[in-house]
């Protein structure tokens, strides 16, 4: 056991200011929106494309779209103001194929015709409910363009209309206004809260039922995640907390694209604070969102790594209901998993179980994952070796005696020390941090034991060389850390070789000893 002296002298070097709760946001802001990009690139928006089985594809719609590229966009406009209900279906139709076939559909100079006026009007026209389909189609379509093209949509005056055919007893009328409320409602948080001040979120629950068509419940699905995604701001609580109940039930749908979408809303939700990750765990979503982290489909496993990931960010209490509820048993195959973007995550995931308390560091240990963490430490790609470093360094943060003995023991000085050869500098700076913890701990233990051979491990590994050419950084935290290593733990070597002490001629470095923590700038 750790007497009391020792927990003492331990708090004075382990990174005085960095409590758990802010070592996770550090660790949030650092990765989660880059991993995110791509996926909200690709997903903000969909177009509308017909393709075989889609109910409203009739045979002739490809020799159709020859001769919609055929007709000039002003007899489009011409026919779309017609008084003839024929001549104005047929050019709202003409110009929704021309904007679902082509791969660069003319939406702006389709907008620059001045018909989005005439198209939002089709809506009205409940008495033509093929006219108000294909009219929403061909908006749907113009509003998965740029935001520019969106907003030309919102500002024609559509989204009103849109959410008044919610309620239309067409089913594809009804379905189409979805899709265009997802797209306007996917290009950002401003339009986002505008259509849900219009009252978007109640009808669009109401479409979550047994006997909805599994295509359209598809569509409300992505209508939610576009709902809860975008952070600054986050949707408003009152929209959370309407639609947790409904994405409770969704979670345990059997289809995968639904299941996916909807664990990746929560994500979103998680992402946004604590006070968002509370209402998660109040609705009594966490025991249904861990087992998919064993799920066959790595799209489903993916997001529950991001929800539960986010949820493990928060508070050492919000962290300890994910691993009540046994989230660490899933934790040997994500480590194991063929792909490296999986096992990124999951380490990703230990490196806020690991910046929490003791109790939490422990389990990690009893669930044998340090082993696994070491070996992606050691062989991972980059980005998983990243994730790696700061798993362990947080053990040395954050971690008992035994906790860190143990560390050591399984071998985590080599690989840690080959990390200090990579270019970034932030990496560099953890590692030497989990150095220079390393070896205070080290120094407190009989020279005798494996545990007080810390200085001849780096020594015997290269590490020692690789931390005197740290004191060659540009960046000033990994020189001045870099010196104080060798300033307090290899004095001899230092002696022997003056070249090794910073400073130039007539200037020497100054280094205050009372200060054997990083530096306060560097936020964990």
């Amino acid at each position: 056991m750790a007497d009391a002296g020792f927990k003492n002298r331990l708090g004075n070097y382990k990174n005085k200011g960095k409590d758990n709760d802010e070592m996770r946001r550090r660790r949030n802001e650092q990765t989660v929106e880059l991993r995110k990009n791509k996926r909200d690139q690709n997903l903000l928006k969909k177009r509308n494309v017909p393709s075989e089985g889609n109910v409203v594809l009739d045979e002739d719609d490809e020799a159709a779209t020859s001769q919609d590229r055929q007709m000039s966009l002003e007899k489009i406009v011409e026919g779309a103001r017609s008084p003839d209900p024929a001549v104005q279906l047929e050019a709202v139709q003409a110009a929704r194929k021309l904007l679902s076939s082509d791969r660069n559909p003319p939406i702006d100079d389709l907008i620059l015709t001045g018909v989005l006026p005439v198209f939002v009007e089709c809506l009205r026209r409940h008495d033509q409910p093929g006219l108000q389909f294909e009219a929403a189609w061909a908006l749907t379509n113009i509003a998965s363009g740029t935001s520019k093209q969106t907003i030309a949509v919102v500002q024609a005056g559509a989204v009103p209309l849109f959410l008044e055919l919610l309620q239309s007893p067409q089913q594809n009328v009804c379905e189409q206004s979805v899709w265009a409320l997802g797209n306007i409602i996917g290009d950002g948080a401003q339009l986002r809260d505008y259509v849900i001040e219009l009252g978007v979120v109640k009808p669009l629950l109401s479409f979550v039922t047994p006997d909805v068509p599994l295509a359209f419940l598809r569509n409300v699905t992505w209508v939610l995640v576009n709902l809860c995604r975008n952070k600054e701001p986050p949707p408003p609580m009152h929209t959370v907390i309407e639609v947790l109940p409904i994405l409770g039930q969704l979670v345990c749908h059997s289809d995968n694209s639904i299941l996916v979408d909807s664990v990746w809303a929560i994500s979103y939700i998680t992402d946004a604070g604590h006070e968002q990750i509370q209402l998660v765990i109040d609705a009594g979503i966490v025991p249904n969102l861990v087992p998919l982290l064993s799920h066959k489909e790595f799209k489903v496993q993916t997001a529950a790594l991001r929800a539960i990931g986010n949820i493990a960010a928060g508070t050492d209490e919000q962290t300890q209901i994910v691993l009540n509820h046994g989230a660490l048993n899933h934790f040997f195959g994500l480590l194991n998993h063929p792909k490296e973007k999986i096992t990124k995550e999951a380490v990703w995931f230990l490196s806020n179980i690991t910046a929490g308390n003791h109790q939490q560091i422990q389990a990690v240990l009893e669930a044998n994952l340090v082993p696994l963490l070491i070996h992606h430490l050691e062989n991972g790609d980059f980005q998983t070796q990243k994730e790696a470093a700061w798993a362990v360094s947080n053990i040395t943060i954050s971690g008992t005696k035994e906790q860190m003995e143990y560390l050591i023991q399984q071998g985590v000085v080599p690989p840690i020390c080959s990390m200090l050869d990579v270019r970034d500098s932030q990496v560099v700076h953890v590692c030497l941090d989990a150095l220079n913890n390393l070896l205070k701990l080290s120094s407190m233990s009989e020279p005798s034991t494996f545990v007080g051979t810390v200085a001849q491990q780096i020594e015997e590994c290269g590490g020692l060389d690789r931390i005197e050419a740290a004191q060659n950084s540009e960046n000033e935290e990994v020189y001045n850390l870099a010196y104080e290593i060798i300033e307090h733990h290899f004095s001899d070597a230092t002696d022997e070789d003056p070249h090794l002490l910073p400073g130039s001629e007539g200037q020497e470095f100054q280094f205050d000893s009372s200060n054997q923590i990083a530096s306060p700038e560097f936020k964990f």
